[in-house]
C-alpha cells in the first residue's frame, strides 16, 4: 500500500491511524475558533479531524488544547553560541519545531563553507530548519569580512529545497542608489519565485517604497507602531522580534491589537542560550497576556510565518499538513506538556526526549588570522580631550553619536571611567590586514579592566572596550590564544572566558556549559562596573554599521547619517 493510499484510507476511518490525539480542543488558525475533536495522524501527516479515530498509538487530550507548533521566522543560530543541536534542545521543548536561518554571521568568515557547514550541522534534528541566504557578505564596503558573497555564489545554492530566498536586505542604501551586486542578488532571488527578507530601520516614505518595490517583502527592524503600520500598509509582513539586545514585542502590541495581524510574525533574531528556554511561546503568552486575541496569537507564531515563506503543508492543524503539534495544559502559560513533529512525540514536560538529542558535529577550520599584535596597537592620538562617541542606548541596537570627554595627554587619548568614555577597538582578524578601527564609547560604566570579544556583528572582527590599554592587549591576545571567544581581563589577568572555536562564534560544547561561563562573564563584567543588562551582545553590535547611528569597523568610526567615516576628535 503506498503512502497516499494509507493516508486516504486512515482519513476516511477505514485504517488505524499511527497515531490518535483524542479529545482535544482544537485552536483552529484557519477557522479562528477553537472546537473539540481528535486528531489522526499517518506517516507524520495529518490525516483526519474528527470523531472516533483509532490508533496504533492513542494520546488522551482530557480537553487540553492543541495548536500547530511555533516557527521562529528569523533567526541567526550562530547568535547562541550553540551548535544547532544544542539549539534545538532547548527551543523544541518550548513549542518551535521548524526555524528559519540566516547563516550571516558564520558566513562573514567562512563564506559559503559556512553556509554549508551549518547545513550538515542541522541533519537529523527534531527541528526543521529553513536557510535564507545572506544578502550582505559583508553588510557594507566599510569594514573587512573573511568574505565576499555575490550573486554567482548564491546561485550555486538559491535552487536547493532548503533555501527559502534571500536573508535580510540591510544595505538599503545599496539598494535605493542602484549598487549592481545588491541589484543582481535581488534579482537572483525573485527570478526564482524566492523572498527577500528586509532590514531596514526607520526607512520611510519615497525611499521605502522604492525598497518595498524592490522585492523585499519583510522587516524585522520595527521599534515603533507608526514605522511598523507604515511597512504594512505597503505590503510588507512585520517581523515583531524579541531578542537578548534588541526587544520590540512590548513596543508593537498596539499593532496586534488594532491592524491586520496576519502580516505580522515572531522571529527571535538575536538570542543567547539563557534566553532560550522560552522562545516563540513565551511571545505568544505575552501578547495574550497583553489583550491580543489568543488564536491570533497562535496564527502569529505559526501560520503567518508558514504562508510568508511558502511552506504550504506547516503552521495549522488540517488534513495534509505537517503533524507538528503542540499539547497545552492552558492558554495563559503556553508551556506545551507534549511537543509532537512529524507525527512523533519528541519533548515532554519541558525536556527533549533522549533518543532525538544524539548528534555528530562536522569539523571546521580555524578562522582567527591576526597580524601580530602590539601594546601600541592600543594607542589613539588626538588633538583634545573632546571625542566623537558612541552613546549606547540600552534594550535597543540604534546609538546616538555623541560628543564626550576622554582623558588627553601628550597627543594621546585615554579612557575616562569619570565620564565613561572608554576606549573601543576594532581589530581585523580574516586576513591579517593589521586593520585598526579606534573610537570611544559611552554607557558600560566599566570603572576597570577590558572586555573582548569575537563576536561582533557583521563581520565578527574582534572587538575590545577597555579602561586601559594593557588589560585590553591582554584582552585581545587571549582571543587568539582561544581561536576566538568572549574574555574579561583586570589588572592583566584573565578573570572569566568563553571560549568560541567554530568560527570564533560557535562553542564546541554543550548547553549548560555555554550558560555557566556566560553567567561568569557577566558576573565579571559587572565586578568591572557595568550596568548594562548584557554587555557581551550590546558590544557585539556596535560594529554594525547599517544601524544608526554611529558604530566603529576595522577601517574606523563610521556615522549612518554622513555614510562616511569621521574623524575621533570632532
Amino acid at each position: 500500500m503506498s503512502k497516499l493510499e494509507k493516508i486516504i484510507k486512515v482519513a476516511r476511518g477505514t485504517e488505524k491511524a499511527d497515531l490518535v490525539i483524542k479529545n482535544a480542543n482544537i485552536i483552529n488558525v484557519l477557522s479562528e475558533e477553537i472546537h473539540k475533536s481528535d486528531i489522526a495522524i499517518c506517516d507524520g501527516i495529518i490525516a483526519g479531524i474528527g470523531k472516533d479515530y483509532e490508533g496504533r498509538k492513542e494520546i488522551d487530550a482530557k480537553g487540553a488544547y492543541v495548536c500547530p507548533a511555533f516557527i521562529d521566522g528569523h533567526v541567526h543560530l550562530e547568535s547562541s553560541m550553540l551548535l544547532p543541536h544544542e539549539f534545538a534542545k532547548a527551543v523544541v521543548p518550548c513549542g518551535t519545531t521548524t526555524v528559519i536561518t540566516d547563516p550571516h554571521e558564520i558566513s562573514n568568515v567562512l563564506g559559503l563553507h559556512g553556509i554549508s557547514y551549518m547545513h550538515e550541522a542541522v541533519k537529523n534534528l527534531p527541528l526543521n530548519v529553513y536557510t535564507m541566504l545572506p544578502s550582505c557578505v559583508p553588510a557594507t564596503p566599510y569594514e573587512t569580512s573573511g568574505f565576499d558573497l555575490n550573486s554567482y555564489d548564491l546561485a550555486l545554492l538559491i535552487d536547493s529545497p532548503w533555501v527559502l530566498g534571500i536573508a535580510e536586505m540591510m544595505n538599503y542604501s545599496g539598494l535605493l542608489n542602484l549598487d549592481k551586486n545588491v541589484l543582481a542578488k535581488l534579482d537572483l532571488a525573485k527570478s526564482k519565485g524566492k523572498r527577500i527578507d528586509g532590514h531596514a530601520p526607520f526607512l520611510s516614505g519615497k525611499d521605502l517604497c522604492a525598497y518595498a518595490a524592490s522585492g523585499v517583502k519583510s522587516d524585522h527592524e520595527c521599534t515603533n507602531p507608526e514605522e511598523a503600520i507604515e511597512k504594512i500598509r505597503l505590503g510588507m509582513y512585520i517581523m515583531i522580534r524579541e531578542g537578548t539586545a534588541a526587544k520590540d514585542l512590548d513596543a508593537l502590541i498596539p499593532v496586534l491589537k488594532e491592524k491586520n495581524t496576519r502580516k505580522c510574525l515572531f522571529v527571535t533574531d538575536d538570542r543567547h542560550p539563557k534566553d532560550l528556554k522560552v522562545h516563540i511561546n513565551d511571545m505568544v503568552r505575552r501578547a495574550v497576556e497583553a489583550g491580543v486575541d489568543v488564536i491570533k496569537a497562535v496564527q502569529i507564531g505559526s501560520l503567518n510565518t508558514a504562508e510568508y515563506f511558502g511552506l504550504k503543508n506547516q503552521g495549522a492543524i488540517a488534513p495534509g499538513y505537517r503533524a507538528d503539534l503542540l499539547i497545552l495544559p492552558d492558554l495563559k502559560s503556553f508551556k506545551p506538556d507534549v511537543v509532537i513533529k512529524d507525527g512523533k512525540v519528541v519533548a515532554e514536560k519541558g525536556e527533549l526526549l533522549k533518543s532525538f538529542a544524539k548528534f555528530e558535529k562536522p569539523s571546521v577550520r580555524s578562522s582567527i588570522n591576526v597580524r601580530w599584535i602590539e601594546k601600541k596597537d592600543f594607542r589613539i592620538k588626538g588633538t583634545s580631550k573632546f571625542v566623537n562617541t558612541i552613546e549606547i542606548i540600552p534594550h535597543q541596537l540604534v546609538t546616538k553619536s555623541s560628543v564626550c570627554e576622554a582623558k588627553f595627554e601628550n597627543g594621546l587619548l585615554n579612557s575616562n571611567t569619570e565620564t565613561d568614555t572608554l576606549k573601543i577597538l576594532v581589530m581585523e582578524r580574516h586576513r591579517a590586514t593589521g586593520n585598526i578601527g579606534k573610537g570611544f564609547v559611552k554607557g558600560f560604566n566599566l570603572k576597570k579592566g577590558a572586555i573582548a570579544s569575537t563576536v561582533a556583528h557583521d563581520s565578527h572582527n574582534m572587538i575590545i572596550v577597555g579602561t586601559n590599554d594593557l588589560d585590553m592587549y591582554t584582552a585581545a591576545v587571549e582571543l587568539v590564544k582561544m581561536q576566538g571567544g568572549k574574555v574579561v581581563v583586570n589588572d592583566g589577568k584573565v578573570i572569566a572566558k568563553l571560549p568560541l572555536p567554530i568560527a570564533g562564534l560557535i562553542s564546541d560544547k554543550d548547553f549548560d556549559y555555554v550558560v555557566d561561563h556566560c553567567e561568569e562573564l557577566n558576573k565579571a563584567v559587572k565586578e568591572l562596573g557595568c550596568t548594562l543588562d548584557d554587555a557581551f551582545m550590546t558590544m557585539s553590535f556596535l560594529s554594525l554599521p547599517v544601524i544608526p547611528e554611529l558604530k566603529i569597523t576595522d577601517k574606523g568610526l563610521f556615522s549612518t547619517k554622513k555614510w562616511d567615516f569621521v574623524k575621533i576628535n570632532p
